[in-house]
């Protein structure tokens, strides 16, 4: 199944990501079968899909971090065969070094480049006062909140400039607030650098609220089931009849609209 949709809100770029009839299996268990997909350069995807049916470990060969058993990836027209700080990858752990400080883990991959001190310090600087951490680069990741070290690993990210950033449940441990705050902070970010981003997610509102499309996936072997434009113009109201109609269509793709009794509830804060 190859889906070719750009995007309707800033996802109008040339291609920038061509997956091609993609086979991922581990020993007898297929996980990935056959999704041919392109994305736009500067669309923002969400890829939303049943525990298990192999969304993290798209992200994973889209990253290179694991090789494709079939099939075909490419970014900017070249195959990837291997991890590339072009296109960086967030967990939804933080994954920061504990023994260095906020400044030091953020400052890490530029350390790596080779980059002069000067130039670490400032790019440094204004990502963490991008991302709201300017009064806190002397802390140690123990030290900070779990949204905070979200923040930081954000930053640590972005300090290479990646072209395309591949985000795997990154708000999925934080409590409904700091996911919320989160949120529009990455959306900030996306909207002013033009990157192309995909987020796996298991919040449906999530990615209705931040994607220009929406990929819903089906169980093992993960198939693509269904595609969803997210028309409606940024910023977004949570709470718009628009994406609570989107949302009622993601979950009964899904067949996870809750239902009380005999009963379907459809206007409800469920997530996959």
């Amino acid at each position: 199944m190859e889906i070719r949709v750009k995007s309707q809100l800033g996802g109008d770029g040339p291609e920038k990501i061509v997956v091609e009839k993609l086979v991922q299996s581990f020993d007898a268990l297929t996980v990935i079968d056959r999704i041919s997909l392109k994305v736009a350069e500067g669309e923002f995807l969400a890829i939303v899909g049943p525990s298990g049916c192999g969304k993290s470990t798209l992200l994973r060969v889209l990253a290179g971090l694991v090789k494709p058993t079939a099939g075909r990836v490419r970014i900017d027209g070249k195959d990837v065969n291997g991890p590339n700080r072009r296109h960086s990858l967030v967990f939804q752990e933080h994954a920061l070094f504990p023994w260095r400080t906020v400044f030091q883990n953020v400052a890490l991959g530029l350390e790596i480049e080779r980059q002069s001190h000067e130039q670490i310090r400032q790019r440094v600087t204004e990502l963490l006062a991008l991302v709201g951490l300017d009064q806190f680069p002397g802390y140690y990741p123990h030290q900070l909140s779990g949204g905070m070290r979200q923040r930081a690993a954000l930053a640590r990210v972005l300090a290479v400039d990646p072209d395309v950033l591949l985000l795997d449940e990154p708000f999925g441990a934080l409590d409904a607030m700091t996911r919320l705050t989160l949120q529009d902070e990455l959306l900030r970010i996306f909207l002013n650098s033009g990157k192309t981003v995909i987020l796996v997610t298991h919040d449906v509102e999530e990615a209705l609220f931040l994607a220009d499309r929406v990929i819903i996936m089906s169980t093992v072997p993960g198939r693509i089931r269904e595609v969803i434009p997210v028309t409606e113009k940024r910023p977004r109201d949570r709470g718009s009849a628009n994406l609570a109609g989107l949302k009622r269509t993601v979950l009964g793709i899904l067949g996870l609209e809750p239902v009380i009794g005999n009963v379907r509830v459809p206007e409800t804060n469920f997530s996959i």
